[in-house]
């Protein structure tokens, strides 16, 4: 897929586009580190080559200008910790300005140049090519490890690969590995393939259900969005969660599943509760008999029992949403046991690819992100992956 493995750093200023956007809490303390982590290896080959590394990223999402709270200067300390006590750490406090050209200049091989937020210019967002060659001057390859950002046309991820030729701009290792593991799935699918869609809206991903009739056996729905398809099929959900003006499609959707021979597993029972609290009463409900009053919060045993049936006779097996308010402690057991049996199901074999915020979270908080084959770091990238849209971050590489 591309030269980087292969690639000699050596003497070489790396341009490398990585996406750290960490959450940070009050005191800018890192509060989740998997972003940063998850690059690391790349940043590592090029250092070992003798190359130097300039990383660029975004932070949140500022208005208009620089703000102390997005600024990179606060991932300094552990990008430091996390390469190694051997490595230089530089920060500029601009990313196009004098003194990221001056710093960039004069780096040895092995030094490691951190700039300033990418989005404190208007500039990237909208895939300005003149912010875009200005950044493109501060090295000599070009490399992309930022899958998060790949679905978007930004100045750094996708119209900044021009002004690099064909043998000098590559995607990062980890870019690699996502790209080869979404393609393995949507592409080189073992049967029975299984694909789990969780959360809270049917809208967020119709486009990826839809794609998936075309590729998967079955389709197990869990979360909100179960109830959205229940009363489609007029049955009464209480007060759960519902996209009304969403019923149509949901209809819709079933037919054409139907039609194609895929099958759609829906909760047949839900653990139920009389407020949206982790302190609410509850009990458990057939699915599509919910009281009003009551509201669907996570799937009940026999969803649990009849969902983990189908993922232990899977042999691929996506997995994109939460079965619940995982969040809550109350309402996690579903979620927390379609997490064990994806890695049950791994271990006996299938090959697991769990992608979506939500998702990763749950088997990050639940252990169990060493026992599936695949975690994921992009969620709106990967989702439109799987929706079947080109992104533009992987096609100005390819292209």
């Amino acid at each position: 897929m591309s030269t980087f493995s292969n690639y000699d750093f050596k003497g070489k200023k790396v341009l490398v586009r990585v996406d750290f956007n960490v959450p940070l809490d009050k005191l800018y303390n890192i509060t989740d580190d998997n972003r940063m982590r998850a690059t690391i290896p790349t940043i590592q080959k090029i250092l070992n080559d003798g190359g130097s590394v300039i990383l660029m990223s975004h932070l949140g999402r500022p208005k208009g200008g620089p703000e102390d709270k997005y600024s990179l200067r606060h991932l300094v300390k552990h990008l430091y910790e996390l390469l190694g006590s051997n490595t230089h750490v530089f920060f500029a406090d601009d990313c196009i300005g004098e003194q990221a050209y001056l710093t960039s200049s004069m780096m040895k091989g092995g030094e490691v140049l951190l700039l300033e937020n990418l989005r404190f210019y208007k500039e990237e967002e909208a895939g300005d090519e003149a912010f875009a060659q200005k950044l493109s001057k501060l090295g000599d390859v070009y490399v992309n490890d930022a899958f998060g950002t790949a679905h978007r046309a930004h100045a750094s991820t996708a119209v900044i690969a021009q002004f690099f030729e064909p043998g000098k701009k590559m995607f990062g290792l980890l870019m690699e590995a996502e790209v080869t593991n979404a393609e393995k799935v949507m592409h080189n699918a073992e049967k029975p393939f299984t694909a789990i869609m969780g959360g809270a809206k049917v809208s967020d991903k119709i486009l990826l259900i839809e794609n998936l009739l075309s590729r998967a056996d079955n389709i197990i729905i869990g979360g909100g969005m179960a109830y959205t398809f229940w009363k489609a099929q007029g049955k009464i959900v209480g007060n759960s969660l519902v996209e009304e003006d969403r019923l149509p499609l949901a209809l819709t959707l079933l037919e054409k599943a139907k039609a194609k021979g895929v099958k759609i597993y829906l909760p047949m029972d839900s653990t139920i509760a009389d407020q949206f609290s982790n302190d609410a009463t509850t009990t458990n409900s057939e699915s599509y008999g919910i009281p009003s009053g009551w509201m669907g919060l996570d799937i009940g045993k026999k969803a649990i029992a009849d969902f983990t049936e189908v993922i232990m006779k899977s042999r691929t097996i996506i997995w994109n949403g939460p079965m619940g308010v995982f969040e809550m402690a109350k309402f996690q057991a579903g979620t927390k046991a379609i997490a064990e049996a994806v890695a049950a199901a791994t271990a006996k074999g299938a090959f697991s690819l769990v992608g979506g915020g939500d998702s990763v979270a749950a088997v990050n908080l639940f252990g169990l992100a060493d026992q599936v084959s695949y975690v994921s770091t992009g969620g709106g990238a990967l989702l439109e992956y799987f929706e079947g849209k080109v992104l533009p971050g992987i096609a100005a590489i390819k292209d």
